[in-house]
């Protein structure tokens, strides 16, 4: 449809009229989002100056949640909501440049206005009456209006004018440059190709990596083969290349993105924004913008947060020096290794680690891949949601899609009663940012008629392609990243509250990983495999050998893979507990913030942080520590499928009724306690990876 055209109204200025009310991909222009979100703003100061002036006594309905206006009506929708659920989702996932200039446009504009709601002192005054003189109230409601109040509060509601405006200033300047900060990286990693034309540089490539090259060289209209700093791509070439030069230039461009004299630096932009969060917590009466963040997390303070890496730092350091001097001996002792220097680079490891991997349990991932295959994954995953909880999926290609690569499903209740719309989105491409991750296009919520509107979920991730002669064949580490943004997904599908700010994953950031790192558990599980993993030709199933030694190499460099994580919170930590302004060059602060996680001698000429989008642009400032946190949880909850069976329907439908349906209606340890019976401890997670024998 010609965007231009007369005849085109803008989607998102009328009902959908699509399956369950899905968003219309194939009808939305670029114009529409720039319309539609200035609309949205507009509607809102509506809703406002009719909330503020209202003469009746503000009750939690008037004032809080206003149902007679807002979600009982047939076709209700909040429009601003509607359309930036769907441009910021695309600007992850299927983004260019049109759409970059506009979110550097819009974004100060949504800022601002974000901030004329949650400023104005007329709102707050009527929310600070209900708050104090309200109705009973059932435990959700008392929630909302809890979040509500303390959300105003930490928004700046409390300030004077002077350190109001201020406020506006400070989060209008991060908004801008945690997008930038995000355009910048995807477009360093975008732009980097090692373009391969002779090949003996393809020495040691599995065939599954040379045909991947292959194709993303014709992709990018080059003959031979080309590598990218994507991880299905990446991954492989570090792995098995016998090239040490070239995997030298990958490693050296994936870890000095966005650190060189061009326009794509980030290093600023990282300083800028650490003290734009110190500067705003410290204006809402904080010493840190760490503490702003610990009174809604489970953890509650730093202390606690150090203690937890402490901890582990103590408990796997020690295997971890051990695991690494193994790689190295393994290397020093290797056919191809340059006898001339016993110094073990950066670029080496993932490579020697593969040797010693086959060398004490005979598992080269490319073993696995066969038995992998994506369709055969899908049934897998799919599979095991219906084995634990009777869901079922169900594909439905008329909903519409913003890309050919995107498959749509309905999601059913073991009832037959609609669940949810899941959308999968598997594989690389040039405007999809690297990584994976679960977001919605809409929350779920009961409307005050007692209708549920349904979830519509996303899952978006960067897994192996499908060549010219092979389908879609997956490491097993992308089957675990599948279970782990498909635990994301069953938080939301799952959903059932009746507030949409309360509903699945809007839980507290250091609890949010559990349902996603609790379903990695399976993917070494003998019965979980044995339903999905056959061979992609002959339908054989993955031989009881092969499954044999998954699981007696589910530890292998466990240790260093935790300190890894460790370091990464460390660093975090380290940005935001800074109590006055940051000043240090952020390169040499970084080995030394981390140093106490590290096993091996860092580089000076490498960077994490500048393409540490999680605590920069990501939403986990001051909490990466919650992966770690919520690895402690994981481990307990599944030792109790371990336990009680890791299909056990009556425990599956236990967690599913604590913890999935639940989101944030009640205290993160309170939903915990109630699936579990007791709080968790660390031993579960040290016996799962081998650091403490169970007794």
């Amino acid at each position: 449809m010609d965007k231009n055209s007369n005849s085109h109204i803008n989607p998102f200025l009328q009902p959908y009229n699509t399956p369950h009310d899905t968003a219309p991909f194939d009808k939305i222009t670029l114009d529409d989002y720039e319309e539609a979100m200035m609309e949205g703003i507009r509607r809102d100061n509506e809703q406002i100056e009719k909330m503020v002036n209202d003469p009746d006594e503000p009750t939690f309905e008037n004032t809080i949640i206003r149902e007679d206006e807002v979600k009982g009506r047939k076709h209700y929708y909040d429009l601003l909501s509607r359309t930036e659920s769907v441009f910021f989702n695309m600007l992850s996932a299927e983004t260019n440049d049109e759409m970059d200039a506009l979110a550097q446009k819009m974004s100060p504009i949504l800022t601002k206005h974000a901030n004329d709601m949650s400023l104005n002192p007329k709102v707050f005054e009527r929310i600070k009456y209900v708050y104090e003189h309200h109705r009973e109230l059932s435990p959700e409601e008392e929630r909302l209006l809890n979040n509500v109040y303390d959300g105003l509060v930490r928004s700046g509601a409390l300030l004077s004018e002077d350190d109001k405006n201020r406020l506006r200033a400070l989060t209008e300047e991060a908004s801008m440059l945690s997008l930038q900060f995000s355009q910048n990286l995807l477009k360093e990693n975008k732009a980097f190709l090692l373009h391969i034309t002779d090949e003996e540089q393809l020495s040691g490539l599995p065939e599954t990596a040379r045909q991947a090259a292959a194709e993303t060289a014709r992709e990018h209209n080059l003959e031979g083969w080309a590598i990218t700093l994507d991880s299905p791509s990446y991954g492989p070439f570090m792995m098995y290349s016998t090239q040490r030069d070239l995997r030298q230039q990958l490693y050296m461009a994936r870890n000095t993105l966005c650190i060189k004299a061009n326009d794509t630096n980030n290093l600023e932009i990282c300083k800028r924004l650490i003290n734009l969060r110190r500067e705003l917590a410290q204006l809402l009466g904080y010493d840190t913008y760490a503490d702003y963040v610990m009174k809604y997390r489970m953890a509650t303070n730093v202390s606690n947060v150090y203690s937890l890496l402490d901890k582990l730092i103590t408990a796997y350091k020690p295997t971890a020096i051990k695991e690494m001097e193994e790689i190295r001996q393994t290397a020093i002792h290797s056919d191809d290794w340059n006898k001339e220097s016993d110094k073990l680079e950066p670029w080496d490891v993932s490579y020697y680690a593969h040797k010693l991997k086959m060398q004490k349990y005979d598992l080269d991932p490319e073993m696995l891949r066969p038995y992998l295959e994506l369709n055969n994954v899908i049934k897998g995953v799919f599979g095991l949601a219906t084995k634990l909880y009777g869901i079922t999926f169900k594909p439905n290609t008329d909903i519409p899609v913003y890309h050919p690569d995107v498959k749509p499903y309905e999601v059913f209740d073991h009832d037959g009663t609609f669940l949810a719309v899941l959308y999968v989105d598997f594989h690389p491409r040039k405007g999809k940012r690297d990584g994976a991750w679960m977001t919605e296009f809409q929350g779920q919520w009961i409307d005050n008629e007692g209708v549920n509107h349904r979830p519509h979920v996303s899952l978006v991730m960067n897994l192996s392609k499908p060549t010219d002669d092979k389908p879609a064949l997956l490491r097993l580490g992308e089957v675990e990243t599948f279970l782990h943004e498909f635990g994301h997904s069953l938080h939301g599908i799952f959903a059932n509250t009746r507030f949409e700010s309360l509903s699945g994953t809007n839980v507290w950031w250091d609890f949010v990983e559990l349902p996603s790192q609790f379903m990695e558990n399976f993917a070494i599980e003998k019965d979980f495999l044995r339903t999905f993993a056959f061979h992609y030709e002959t339908g054989e199933p993955m031989p009881d050998e092969l499954i044999d030694k998954i699981v007696d190499s589910r530890n292998f460099n466990a240790a260093t893979a935790c300190l890894r994580q460790v370091s990464f919170g460390l660093l975090d930590m380290a940005y935001y507990t800074q109590k006055d302004e940051f000043k240090a060059d952020i390169i040499p602060f970084e080995k030394e913030a981390w140093k106490d996680a590290m096993i091996s001698q860092q580089r000076s000429d490498t960077c994490m942080t500048t393409q540490f989008s999680h605590i920069m642009s990501g939403g986990y400032a001051a909490g990466y520590y919650s992966y770690k946190w919520a690895e402690v949880l994981d481990a307990d909850a599944f030792s109790v499928f371990k336990h009680e069976g890791i299909f056990n329907r009556a425990t599956a439908q236990r967690f599913r009724d604590c913890i999935l349906s639940k989101g944030g209606t009640d205290h993160p340890m309170t939903l915990y306690k109630n699936f579990r019976g007791s709080a968790p401890t660390i031993d579960a997670l040290l016996e799962r990876n081998g650091i403490k024998k169970e007794a």
